[in-house]
């Protein structure tokens, strides 16, 4: 494993030519569930610095991200080559979920120079790298990029913005922990 300044150069190529990267978020304490989700699209993901990087949050399954970066900011996203030369990179960090209704929001927005349909987008996650590493990924296996799925846009292609608030007080409203994450929730029932 190798420590780095910051993102710049190489690192910062090899993260941008990568179509896929894990987030890992945890709530405080000894307690809870450790999340890590897979995030992928073209134009979902851009590095605003040697230091800061974000990226497109869409209305999903869950929420567990928004919830732990509420709680305790403590974020660490990681991107594999799985074609070329192996590599992992990890930056660690402190992120902060801007939701689409809070103000800086289309100011985020317009830091992605080449985003999918927006519609969708529940928050921008916004990260201020604190670390960055990476090591060998010899045990990374090889695997072939056919292209991005088009699914989770065609999702809310067919969703109006009140659709999208429901979802979020309904489907996303709690952490799988119990962990309130938008003003407007309510339990599921």
């Amino acid at each position: 494993m190798k420590l780095h300044d910051g993102i710049g150069g190489r690192l910062q190529a090899f993260i941008e030519a990568q179509p896929m990267f894990f987030v890992a978020t945890a709530p405080s304490g000894p307690g809870g569930h450790v999340n890590v989700s897979p995030k992928g699209m073209a134009g979902t993901f851009v590095v605003l610095g040697e230091h800061r990087v974000a990226y497109l949050d869409y209305h999903g399954s869950g929420a567990e991200t928004i919830a732990h970066l509420t709680e305790n900011g403590r974020i660490t996203l990681m991107f594999c080559a799985f074609q070329g030369p192996p590599n992992i990179v990890r930056l660690h960090g402190q992120g902060r979920a801007v939701p689409a209704s809070a103000p800086g929001h289309a100011e985020l927005l317009r830091l992605f120079p080449a985003p999918p349909d927006t519609h969708g987008v529940r928050s921008v996650i916004d990260v201020a790298v604190e670390r960055v590493s990476d090591s060998c990924g010899y045990s990374v296996p090889l695997m072939t990029y056919d292209g991005d799925r088009d699914l989770l846009i065609r999702a809310h292609e067919r969703r109006t913005d009140a659709d999208l608030a429901d979802y979020r007080r309904v489907k996303n409203g709690f952490s799988i922990d119990g962990r309130p994450i938008f003003a407007e929730a309510t339990p599921e029932g």
